[in-house]
């Protein structure tokens, strides 16, 4: 093989590669492309999306007012309860009390 067969032996093959690249990287670019489609796709996505962290957001915030309200009604219930057991006690010992002066006044 002489040196001019060799330099187009060369010349073809890096010719080859060369064009074998570039298919590559516009099939590449072919497959990989986003079309209007895809982006309006993703541009309804992130609006659902949007809408559901607001909705999140506002139920995490009505969860908080419920839970404090609760959390008051709760109190408010157990300060009750307690006035009525005291009061309930009160009225035991009273007629306790008056059981007593009652059978003291059956005897005497």
């Amino acid at each position: 093989m002489t040196h001019s067969q060799f330099v187009i032996a060369m010349t073809i093959v890096l010719f080859l590669a060369f064009g074998l690249g570039w298919f590559a990287s516009w099939l590449t670019h072919r497959l990989t492309r986003v079309t209007q489609a895809d982006i309006g796709a993703l541009d309804e996505m992130a609006t659902h999306l949007h809408d559901a962290e607001e909705t999140r957001d506002e139920a995490l915030a009505y969860m908080d007012e419920r839970e404090g309200m609760l959390t008051r009604e709760l109190a408010e219930t157990q300060a009750e309860l307690r006035a009525a057991m005291e009061g309930l006690r009160d009225a035991r010992a009273e007629a306790e009390e008056l059981r007593d002066y009652i059978q003291r006044q059956s005897r005497g």
